[in-house]
C-alpha cells in the first residue's frame, strides 16, 4: 500500500502535493488530515502548515494482474496480460509463447488460476467482481465445444426419454449448457452435487 505525508499552506495544497508525488488521483485515494494548519499573524508569524496523509487505495484489477504475473513467473511462463473491464466483469487475457501451458486438461489449470485470481481481486474491491481468465482464445473455443456437446446430449435425452448426466464442470461452463438448451422446450436442465463436483443433468420434462 502506497502512502505519503505532505504539507501545504492549505489542505488542498497539501493534498495536491501528495497526489502529485503518488502519481494518482483524488478518487483513488484516502485522505487524512494529520494536523490543522494556522495562517499566523499577518500570514507570517506563527504560521503552521497543514499536514495530510494520503493513501492510495489498491486497484482490484491491478492487484489481480500482479498476483497472476507472480504465479506465472514462478511457473517460468513469460507472458503479457491485457485487462478488459465491463462493469463488474473483468477479462484478463494472457498471451505469450508458453501461455498455452497454463490451460491444462479441459482448462482445469486455467480454471484454478481464475478462481484464485478472483479471490485476490475481490479482496481489494468494495463490490463483487467476476474475473474471467483466458489464454490462446481458449474460452471461446471451449464455449463452442460445450454448445456442440449440449446439442448432442439434448438429442440423446429426447431419443431415450431418459436424463443425461454430464461430468462435473465449473458454474460458468454449466451456464453455457443451460443457455444452449433454452431453445429445447421439451427439456429441463438442473445441477446436482456440491462444488467442485457439481454437475449438470439434461432431462425430458414430465
Amino acid at each position: 500500500m502506497r502512502e505519503i505525508t505532505a504539507t501545504g499552506q492549505t489542505v488542498e495544497e497539501a493534498v495536491n502535493s501528495a497526489l502529485t508525488q503518488l502519481n494518482t488521483t483524488k478518487d483513488r485515494a484516502d485522505i487524512e488530515i494529520v494536523e490543522e494548519g494556522k495562517k499566523g499573524l499577518f500570514g507570517l508569524f506563527g504560521a503552521k502548515p497543514f499536514i495530510v496523509k494520503v493513501t492510495v487505495r489498491p486497484d482490484p484489477t491491478e492487484e489481480a494482474i500482479g498476483f497472476l504475473k507472480n504465479v506465472l513467473a514462478q511457473m517460468q511462463i513469460p507472458a503479457n496480460i491485457d485487462a478488459t473491464t465491463n462493469g463488474r466483469n473483468v477479462t484478463l487475457r494472457i498471451t505469450g509463447e508458453k501461455s498455452a501451458l497454463i490451460i491444462g486438461k479441459r482448462g482445469q489449470t486455467l480454471n484454478s488460476l481464475q478462481y484464485l485470481t478472483q479471490i485476490v481481486a475481490n479482496k481489494f474491491s468494495n463490490q463483487y467482481l467476476s474475473i474471467e481468465l483466458d489464454a490462446e482464445g481458449y474460452r471461446e473455443k471451449r464455449k463452442e465445444t460445450l454448445e456442440q456437446l449440449a446439442g448432442r446430449l439434448a438429442q440423446k435425452a429426447i431419443r431415450t426419454k431418459q436424463p443425461v448426466h454430464l461430468e462435473p464442470m465449473p458454474s460458468f461452463e454449466r451456464k453455457v449448457i443451460h443457455a444452449a438448451l433454452s431453445e429445447y422446450p421439451e427439456l429441463e436442465t438442473y445441477s446436482v452435487g456440491k462444488e467442485p463436483k457439481r454437475s449438470l443433468v439434461i432431462a425430458p420434462k414430465k
